[in-house]
């Protein structure tokens, strides 16, 4: 199959739901740009917007098909969310909590509980996801929220205390995945997970804590609840007794990598207005696009945009081809795409200048309000650092599987090929710690491919260089991995640049397999001329090796950079100019085309140096 005669069902469906939701700039819309600056600056939750999300039917997709929703696989929920996060995060974070809250009940609950929970996020109920405390953060095990037995009936339960904090939806939510220590003494095997239903508490058992303000996503239902005795009857608990911790953390591992479409609906709409901005403005009598800062800046953030998309797409089918090694992708993809996003939008904030800060003066002050908005991002379901510690757990066996070459090389093909067919999601196969690492098990094999690509095309000698360059780093960044100790109470600084290194090295893996797998197929399409020659590998595994440390000599020496650089910016251009998602599928956009772009069109070169 080849997209010059089908579009990619995922992104044709985002498609759909962007033009159900109308043209973002035009401001009588309900989720036009203007109307989300207005809420933000009333910090006003935006439920005339979620409502219009709800007519659309976004909330079955969030609900698994098997307990009657329409979720079948991550990819098209991953495009689903990316498409309303470009529009506002505060939005996507907001309604998409209720996603994350239900995860749960689809990894562990029965199939009675699913379909309860199932048919109420179908209804439009909001639901929560309890998780962290004022005193305690990240450290789960040290929750205090207890439940004691009750013995007021014979079906038992638990009478509920404590106070859960910093919870996104907790106010607006009627049900609530709650962690709660079912055993005083505590420990990994002392809680539990509770479907708790507000609608069925007594209500001077439970009270909602105030909305906290904050600095970015300022409308969102940030708040907590307190109960006191609240009852829970025993059929709330989800999974087993004592199994709480264990099904957080699997399914942190789903919410985890879909937290990465926030971050890609991010990174778009910030390079959209950068782009805008450079083609409008005028400096030192020349338009900012022709001047070559500008150029690199939005050069650097077009190829991070094509990267982080990339690692996203082999991630998000890796939740159902590469299920038992979640623990290292949605690890890698949380820490990346948060991280990398900052870096796409302080370029962009270099491009914007004193516009980037300011509010009604260029782009209706979106910006200011989309750089607040993405900071935390980075944060909730397991920060930086928590990410990075969760791959420095798994050194040691990571280590050894590469020298081993074991790894799902089998699922990791499936991710990386587009067009293969994705098996349905089976939660059991969702392990706290993988026992390799199919995505870079596959790259030795993937460079090979290259090589003989390559030999018969010498277009592609420069990516096989510089996937060559990869695979050496890679290499060394395994030694290192195994010369760390198995047991770590303290983990040193360096342990962390290691993991950094790491999940650069799984990028570039990642876009190596998704390019070999999928060019052909999107050879005709409308963004042919990213896959042509490798330019969009090429410009991603560039950024990934000078990341690494890698100088930027050797394969790409200073004309070829300047020539991805080039072609990469005349594409960005071309696709802005004709409505179209700079992306690495096609996907129009509901709304106006940029700026004129100075008689750039697909296809034409860019003879402005760098």
């Amino acid at each position: 199959m080849r997209w010059s005669d089908m579009e990619h069902p995922p992104y044709r469906l985002a498609g759909e739901l962007d033009a159900f939701l109308g043209d973002p700039t035009d401001p009588s819309e309900p989720f036009s740009y203007a109307r989300c600056v207005e809420l933000d600056e009333k910090e006003e939750f935006p439920a005339g917007i979620c409502h219009r999300l709800e007519e659309w039917g976004l909330a079955d997709h969030y609900v698994p098909v098997r307990h009657g929703g329409r979720l079948r696989d991550y990819e098209h929920l991953l495009q689903l969310i990316r498409t309303v996060a470009r529009r506002d995060l505060t939005v996507a974070i907001g309604h998409g909590k209720t996603y994350l809250g239900g995860v749960c009940v689809w990894i562990a609950g029965s199939d009675e509980q699913a379909g309860r929970l199932g048919a109420d996020i179908r209804a439009g109920v909001p639901v929560s996801l309890g998780l962290t405390e004022r005193a305690h953060g990240s450290d789960l095990l040290a929750g205090e929220v207890q439940g004691e037995g009750a013995t007021a009936d014979e079906a038992g339960g638990w009478l509920v205390s404590g106070e859960k904090w910093l919870i996104n939806n907790a106010t607006r939510g009627s049900v609530l995945s709650l962690l709660t220590r079912t055993d005083p003494s505590g420990g990994p095997r002392g809680f539990s997970v509770l479907l708790v239903d507000k609608r069925e508490l007594d209500e001077d058992t439970y009270r909602h804590l105030p909305k906290i303000p904050t600095h970015g996503i300022r409308g969102a239902d940030i708040s907590g609840i307190a109960f006191d005795g609240a009852r829970v009857p025993r059929t709330a608990l989800v999974g087993t007794e004592g199994g709480g911790v264990e099904t957080v953390i699997k399914a942190l591992q789903l919410t985890r990598t879909l937290c990465a479409a926030l971050s890609l609906g991010a990174g778009d709409h910030g390079l959209a207005i950068g782009l805008d901005f450079a083609e409008e403005r005028e400096l030192y009598g020349r338009k900012l696009i022709n001047l070559p800062q500008a150029r690199r800046l939005l050069t650097a953030a077009a190829a991070d945009v094509l990267l982080h998309e990339a690692v996203a797409l082999v991630a998000a089918r890796g939740v159902q081809c590469q299920t038992g090694e979640m623990s290292v992708t949605a690890a890698v993809t949380k820490y990346l795409l948060p991280t990398g996003t900052e870096e796409v939008l302080a370029g962009v904030t270099r491009v914007l200048g004193a516009r980037a800060f300011l509010k009604g003066v260029h782009a209706d002050g979106r910006f200011q309000k989309l750089e607040r908005d993405h900071r935390i991002v980075g944060l909730f379901d397991g920060n930086t650092l928590v990410n990075l510690n969760s791959l420095v757990n798994q050194f040691r066996t990571l280590s050894r599987s590469w020298r081993r070459g074991r790894g799902d090389v089998q699922g990791a093909s499936v991710a990386f090929d587009l067009t293969a067919e994705l098996p349905p999601l089976d939660p059991s196969q969702l392990s706290v710690v993988a026992r390799g690492c199919g995505v870079l098990a596959a790259l030795p094999a993937g460079v090979e491919e290259l090589d003989r690509l390559a030999e018969r095309d010498p277009a592609l000698a420069p990516a096989a260089v510089a996937a060559h360059r990869l695979l050496d780093v890679t290499d060394a960044v395994h030694e290192e991995m195994a010369g760390y100790p198995a047991v770590m109470t303290d983990v040193p600084p360096q342990a962390f640049d290691t993991a950094r290194h790491f999940t650069l090295c799984w990028a570039g893996a990642a876009c190596l397999g998704l390019w070999l797998g999928t060019m052909r197929a999107a050879a005709d399409g409308e963004t042919a001329g990213l896959w042509r020659d490798a330019l969009w590998l090429r410009a991603a595994l560039d950024r990934v090796l000078s990341r690494l440390g890698e100088r930027p000599d050797g394969p790409a020496a200073p004309g070829d950079r300047n020539g991805i650089h080039e072609a990469l910016l005349t594409e960005l251009r071309a696709a802005r100019h004709s409505g179209r998602l700079f992306s690495l599928l096609a996907q129009p956009e509901r709304r106006s085309p940029g700026p004129e772009t100075a008689g750039v069109a697909a296809g034409e070169s860019e003879r402005t140096s760098c």
